[in-house]
């Protein structure tokens, strides 16, 4: 998006237990809305010692066969994220009035965007991994955010064919 702010970074610990409590309340809405849903905290607020912009990410993980039923649900909670790609088994909704800004990922369990928990739980397991993607962080703080999404996404990929190869 041309608009958008410069990636920066918040005080980790603060943004983690402000994320944490709003993951809290979000997760007893999708749930309602979404009962057969697995709804996970992923991203930065979700890895302990990880370097944040302050937002919260979520993964919503449904049976492919109630992907649309349930992109249906979320649709009636939270504005859609246009600036995201949508398939079949991918939607993205955000909720940039919020505090921490919330963004919901939907995706059909083992489809091709099924992979947000993945990460999350390779940055846990791997303090180097870890270590690196806040070194990536910090280089790319006051940068547009364009050009950080670039590297992240290089990074994510290939850290999960490294995790996934492990497993």
């Amino acid at each position: 998006m041309k608009d958008e702010p410069a990636f920066n970074l918040v005080d980790t610990q603060d943004a983690s237990l402000r994320a944490e409590r709003l993951f809290n309340e979000v997760r007893l809405l999708v749930a309602d809305a979404v009962p057969i849903a697995d709804i996970r905290h992923i991203g930065a607020t979700a890895v302990p010692g990880c370097l944040t912009k302050g937002d919260l990410d979520i993964v919503v993980r449904v049976p492919a066969e109630k992907f649309e039923e349930a992109d249906q649900a979320l649709s009636l909670l939270y504005p859609r994220n246009f600036g995201s790609i949508r398939t079949t088994t991918f939607s993205a909704f955000e909720d940039s009035a919020r505090a921490p800004q919330l963004g919901v990922q939907l995706v059909a369990i083992d489809g091709p965007h099924d992979f947000f928990h993945q990460f999350a739980e390779a940055l846990k397991a791997s303090p180097d991994l870890l270590q690196a993607y806040n070194e990536l962080k910090m280089e790319f703080a006051g940068r547009d955010m364009i050009t950080y999404r670039r590297a992240k996404d290089a990074f994510v990929e290939k850290a999960l064919a490294d995790y996934c190869r492990r497993k």
